[in-house]
């Protein structure tokens, strides 16, 4: 089990047992994300050229400023004192994936050559719910790169629609001598 997953673990228990683990997701994320965000703030926290107490006054003053819980505070404080602070990202991605197992959710990565309509959208959720046999959390993108179709990931599961794919398969059948 790698670091980031023993502490997410850890969180994910206390917050099934107080029945805030989805809070303490949000938590943990958005200070993630704000330390990807202000890189002069996460080298002010993280960088040892600065005094060790001065970097932890700052996380306890980020704390209390982003009125965090005193269980998600502890938890960054014990990062921080196990100089562990800088996996912080690490620890979000890892809880998230943790609440998905127990949700049940899926995360799909789709790739669009062209916009893709609601209905559309829905009916491939609704094919990939029906493959996985789990709520399906889909983030599309635009690639015009795979110049028509789509492709969707949803963990070792890959579906590829695309056309260049398809005209990938075409052009080795052919060099192969397979198609005439």
């Amino acid at each position: 089990m790698t670091v980031p997953r023993r502490y997410a673990k850890a969180l994910l228990t206390l917050g099934k047992e107080d029945g805030n683990y989805k809070a303490y997701g949000e938590g943990l994320q958005g200070f993630a994300l704000l330390l990807e965000r202000e890189p002069e703030l996460k080298d002010a926290l993280l960088n040892p050229i600065y005094g060790r107490e001065d970097r932890r006054k700052l996380l306890l003053r980020m704390v209390k400023l982003l009125q965090m819980s005193p269980l998600l505070g502890n938890l960054l404080k014990l990062l921080f004192d196990k100089h562990r602070l800088g996996a912080v990202a690490g620890v979000s991605q890892a809880y998230q994936q943790l609440v998905d197992e127990l949700e049940k959710v899926s995360r799909a990565k789709v790739k669009a050559a062209i916009p893709l309509d609601e209905g559309t959208r829905d009916r491939l959720r609704q094919t990939l719910e029906k493959l996985t046999g789990t709520t399906v959390v889909m983030d599309v993108e635009e690639d015009p790169n795979i110049m028509g179709g789509i492709l969707a990931r949803v963990g070792d599961l890959v579906l590829d629609g695309s056309v260049r794919t398809q005209l990938l398969s075409l052009k080795e059948s052919l060099i192969k001598g397979e198609v005439l």
